[in-house]
């Protein structure tokens, strides 16, 4: 996926985000050597670390999460929560972002 069509699902992402009352902490977190962390937002004191993902059909973008990608946002948001010295509830989602049709998935790990 290009750079651009990135940055237009993410801001689809936000938007759906912010409508559904969450707070966007940050965005393109890079833990270094680890990956990125698309999105970090909160809700009711929780964090969510946010997969982002677009495909022309929701299958391709939800496979696209493999486990590999899993392993490294799991290490970013280790990284980020010893970076920041924050220790809260916390859940890793995503986003699959397929045209104009948004849906959230929580908690995708165990």
């Amino acid at each position: 996926m290009s750079r651009l069509k990135g940055d237009i699902a993410e801001t689809k992402a936000c938007e759906f985000l912010s409508s559904q009352g969450f707070t966007i902490v940050e965005k393109n977190f890079y833990a270094k050597k680890l990956g990125e962390i698309d999105l970090i937002a909160t809700k009711d004191s929780t964090y969510h670390f946010i997969e982002v993902k677009s495909a022309k059909d929701y299958e391709t973008a939800v496979n696209n999460i493999n486990p590999s990608k899993l392993s490294k946002l799991k290490r970013s948001v280790d990284y980020y929560l010893q970076t920041k010295k924050i220790f809260p509830d916390f859940c890793i989602d995503a986003i699959i972002v397929v045209d104009e049709k948004i849906e959230f998935l929580e908690n995708i790990t165990l």
